[in-house]
């Protein structure tokens, strides 16, 4: 092997094993993530300050991320009637009350008014429903269940939205009413969660 091949690797090598893969350079303060990716603790900064606390490489959340969802109210209750596809427990209701305000510097209108929403989910009173009502608590304490956006129904902006983790708001009609039965919903809600560090 030539000397200048020999070269070309060692620093194919350096690349891969002691450069940030974000500025590319040689290692400044390096910090690694629990998933074992490493950063220079600058850029790894600047990486969280525009997507969150989330490794730039493999997604994984590695902090605490806080939505801009206004404030409101979050309570449930349980419904003697059962969900269809689990005939074999109650309902759990949620219901969810964000009242009208004024939009912050988190969102896309700071000073403007936002129009508020009331709102009820459903899930099964078993064991895995309970598991999703204490994730989507812990999600809803961490402003991630709503936010202010487009309304996808009306196309009126300044509305409380939702925010990306998937409801099911009717009991019944299946899939297409956003109801039951799908047997499938607990899990992707659950992995929906996952993807903003909610466990």
């Amino acid at each position: 092997m030539s000397q200048l091949s020999t070269r070309k690797k060692e620093i194919a090598g350096d690349q891969s094993d002691e450069r940030c893969p974000i500025c590319l350079d040689k290692f400044k303060n390096k910090r690694q993530l629990n998933c074992k990716h490493e950063f220079c603790k600058d850029c790894l900064k600047q990486a969280e300050k525009a997507n969150g606390p989330i490794c730039p490489i493999c997604r994984v959340v590695f902090g605490k991320i806080v939505g801009d969802q206004p404030d409101g109210r979050m309570s449930h209750q349980i419904l003697t009637i059962p969900l269809p596809g689990y005939s074999d427990c109650g309902t759990i209701m949620i219901s969810y009350e964000i009242p009208s305000g004024t939009q912050t510097e988190k969102h896309p209108n700071p000073g403007q008014r936002y129009f508020g929403i009331r709102r009820q989910a459903y899930l099964p009173d078993n064991k895995e429903g309970n598991e999703v009502l204490r994730l989507l608590k812990k999600a809803f304490g961490q402003k991630l269940i709503f936010t202010i956006g487009t309304s996808r129904t009306t196309g009126m902006d300044g509305q409380v939205t939702w925010n990306d983790i998937h409801h099911k708001t009717s009991t019944s009609g299946g899939p297409d009413c956003f109801g039951y039965p799908d047997p499938e919903y607990l899990s992707r809600v659950k992995e929906e969660l996952k993807a903003k560090g909610i466990e």
